[in-house]
């Protein structure tokens, strides 16, 4: 059965994949824009990204309190937000439909496309059903919004997550009506075998209620831990507001960009119990899901 998308009342136009999610060689990928703002390299980016792979953490999980692996929380902040790939990562503001605020976290996957996890448009628990509205912040840090904000109130999520949240599904879309991924850039976006994907060094980055309450930006990065048909489990430090990050990497034949294999969604909680392993997790990106995001990007960047 193909994947769907499904819009938020009031849809700009409906979408349906039609590819399976099976065969996942050979790898596919969409590639990265680097936005017109300041090409400057970050210093963060040069000393905490990681690439390739390894077939043991780069530090030994010893606890398992608010989804923190390490023997202390290794997070770093990133100060330097308005530069790539950082501003590419946006603080999410999400009004409930009773108007409660909750904190998550988006990327750009087109100028007028933000990806981030379905339970940051559609919660029929904590928002109600669709979000009322959600702010989005590229590059925020504290009080400094250096490329502006959008609000939206235009989401899509998957049907699948839509009807029964399964977190394999776990997807979704907010559309912006002006071109803020111009100016800030985009993430590439990757189909990986199953091969490719295990023990690759990933990095995490994303606006955490702590610490910050979702105005810092804070990154991670170590190994993928486990994979299994749509989920990949990783030893990175996360916490709530978190979920949306990019999952990235920097694949060989396309080293210089920023390349999501997966969103992130979930603490240790979410690991399946007869998985046994210790790690935070997001749904990967399959070949229905990447045609859903296509869907997602032609959509809403005419």
């Amino acid at each position: 059965m193909a994947l769907k998308s499904v819009d938020s009342p009031e849809p700009r136009g409906p979408f349906e994949s039609n590819k399976e999610a099976a065969a996942l060689e050979p790898r596919e990928v969409i590639g990265g824009t680097p936005g017109a703002a300041d090409a400057t390299p970050a210093r963060a980016s040069t000393r905490f990204l990681v690439r390739g792979t390894r077939d043991a953490p780069l530090r030994n999980p010893s606890s398992v309190l608010e989804s923190i692996l390490t023997d202390v929380d290794r997070r770093k902040q990133i100060i330097e937000t308005e530069l790539t790939p950082w501003r590419m990562i946006c603080a999410l503001e999400i009004t409930s439909q009773s108007g409660f605020t909750y904190l998550g976290t988006g990327w750009f996957a087109a100028p007028r496309t933000v990806i981030t996890a379905g339970h940051c448009v559609f919660d029929p628990v904590e928002l109600g059903g669709w979000a009322k509205s959600i702010k989005v912040i590229p590059g925020r840090d504290d009080d400094e919004e250096p490329f502006g904000s959008a609000t939206s109130s235009r989401f899509s999520t998957t049907d699948m997550w839509l009807a029964s949240q399964d977190p394999d599904f776990d997807y979704a879309a907010i559309r912006l009506d002006t071109d803020l991924g111009s100016e800030v850039g985009t993430f590439g976006i990757a189909v990986l075998p199953d091969a490719e994907i295990t023990n690759r060094l990933v990095n995490v980055s994303g606006y955490p209620v702590s610490p910050g309450n979702g105005r810092q930006q804070y990154f991670h990065a170590n190994r993928v831990k486990a994979v299994t048909e749509r989920r990949v489990f990783y030893d990175v430090d996360t916490i709530g507001g978190q979920s949306g990050s990019p999952v990235w990497a920097y694949l060989d034949d396309h080293s210089d960009v920023p390349t999501v294999v997966a969103i992130h969604a979930y603490g240790i909680g979410g690991a399946p119990a007869n998985l046994q392993v210790v790690a935070n997790s997001g749904p990967r990106i399959l070949p229905d899901v990447l045609d859903v995001l296509k869907g997602w990007i032609a959509t809403g960047n005419p």
